[in-house]
């Protein structure tokens, strides 16, 4: 068992640098992206009414406090402004100060 933190500190530093640094390539290209975030499609216009129309009577969304039944009853209009929302919302990846 290894118990002096320099020699474990050198035996991790050579195991990186053997890992990490590879000689000889020249052209290193990544020709895949990986992420951890899954590939998720951005919501379209059809599926804010189709939720908008499940919501249930007399609840709140969470802060914001706008009870389900104004969302509903704005029907036809609500609806492209919400996707318009939820739209700039996922391309700019943050949300709104209002």
């Amino acid at each position: 068992m290894v118990a002096d933190s320099h020699i474990i500190l050198a035996m991790w530093r050579n195991h990186f640098s053997q890992l990490l640094n590879v000689h000889g390539i020249n052209d290193v290209r990544q020709t895949e992206i990986n992420s951890a975030e899954p590939i998720v499609p951005e919501p379209n216009a059809s599926e804010i009414k189709m939720l908008t129309e499940k919501l249930k009577r007399y609840t709140s969304s969470s802060n914001e406090q706008i009870p389900a039944e104004v969302i509903k009853a704005g029907g036809r209009t609500i609806c492209p402004e919400i996707h318009k929302l939820i739209h700039c919302t996922w391309n700019n990846e943050e949300l709104p100060e209002q």
